[in-house]
């Protein structure tokens, strides 16, 4: 097939990452300022990832059945429709049912939209290049997720009424469709009969991926909490903790943030295709840890809340491209979306158990205590995945 240029899926991914932005950033900011508190919040936020967390179940349909092009377009609409959803909804304590509704009706969608993404991505991507196409995909997912957060924040900050906020970003991420002309469909997989037959051939090519040392490896990667960049969702939820106003928080967590972390992607990228994968993986998952124990020692001024935060986002993008580089090296060809998928899927739960861990602690000991916890955790899952690979033969 021929191929395409690695850029073309940050703007494939751009609306995913703007969802989660746009819950973590400006509904977080808005529903603590109306008092929810930090704790409700992360478990509202929490909620947005069990869809991703499941989302290998239905990865099949993705490969089996419409092409990856008409499952993006179908996803980009309603993934656009529920982030406006999401934001027409008040966000205070009485709407926190409906919020949660919304949320995880949306991030369904959001799911076929990735994994036709991946799909495209995996197909179109020579080994040597795996590095840094793992690195613009996740260049657009954390971007959109800085850039939908802070834009939808400063927006319901500046519009007359939320839902317009929530409209803008949804137009801009509909918009995102057209980046599908860039990018060739590649063929479908090889009919095997029935459509029963065809999950078995998908399930066998799966089971071949997931037993193998390397296979095993990225598995171990995705329970772990190591780099897993929980506490970005609760950036904005915590933000008085350094005194941080609502430009600060929408510019640092959401402008600049994304920037800078779109940035951390393309060098984590970069990185990933010099040296081995899992390997850099874990390095980036080290330097995190390193960061927020500084953060937690540092004074608790507006200023610092600037500097490491930022500082996190980058190695959050660090992080990010060198698990897509992991697991676009350990999957192959063949039903792209659904192994990615198990990888993907199984990658969201550190972040959702590491976003409730985060704010218990943040409850108990306060911002320090978040950061310190979040650090061990990191510290911790490294040790483990050192211990693993070395017992693991070599074949």
């Amino acid at each position: 097939m021929r191929r395409t240029h690695p850029s073309v899926f940050l703007f494939l991914i751009v609306p995913f990452g703007a969802m989660g932005g746009y819950l973590s950033v400006a509904i977080g900011y808005q529903l603590t300022q109306a008092g929810v508190g930090v704790e409700e919040v992360a478990a509202l936020i929490a909620a947005s990832y069990i869809p991703q967390t499941w989302k290998f179940l239905w990865a099949p349909v993705t490969d089996t059945t419409l092409s990856r092009k008409t499952w993006y377009l179908l996803a980009g609409l309603v993934s656009a429709l529920g982030i406006f959803v999401t934001g027409a909804v008040p966000a205070d304590a009485a709407s926190l049912p409906l919020l949660y509704a919304a949320v995880l009706i949306s991030n369904v969608a959001s799911t076929f939209l990735a994994m036709a993404t991946e799909s495209l991505m995996v197909y179109n991507t020579p080994p040597e290049l795996q590095g840094r196409a793992g690195g613009w995909f996740q260049a657009g997912n954390l971007g959109g997720n800085g850039l939908g957060g802070g834009a939808g924040l400063w927006l319901a900050q500046t519009l007359p009424d939320p839902w317009m906020a929530a409209a803008a970003i949804a137009v801009a991420c509909a918009l995102c469709c057209a980046a599908l002309w860039f990018v060739p469909e590649p063929p479908p997989l090889a009919r095997t009969g029935h459509y029963g037959r065809m999950l078995v051939a998908v399930l066998k090519d799966l089971w071949q991926v997931a037993r193998s040392r390397t296979g095993i490896l990225a598995l171990l990667i995705c329970f772990l909490p190591i780099g897993s960049g929980a506490a970005t969702n609760l950036w904005a939820a915590v933000a008085d903790d350094w005194h941080a106003t609502a430009n600060t928080v929408a510019l640092v967590t959401g402008v600049f943030s994304g920037i800078v972390s779109a940035l951390g992607c393309l060098a984590g990228g970069y990185g990933s295709d010099r040296m081995d994968r899992k390997t850099a993986y874990a390095l980036y998952g080290l330097l995190m840890a390193v960061c927020t124990v500084a953060m937690a020692v540092a004074p608790r001024t507006e200023t610092m809340y600037i500097v490491f935060t930022l500082i996190y986002s980058f190695i959050q993008g660090l992080t990010y491209a060198g698990f897509t580089a992991v697991v676009l090296e350990t999957i192959g060809l063949g039903a792209a979306a659904t192994k990615y998928n198990l990888y993907a899927s199984l990658s969201n739960m550190p972040i959702a158990y590491m976003t409730v861990v985060d704010g218990w602690a943040h409850t108990r000991w306060g911002a320090a205590g978040l950061l310190n916890v979040e650090a061990a955790f990191g510290v911790v899952g490294i040790i483990v995945f050192i211990a693993v690979a070395m017992m693991l033969p070599r074949r």
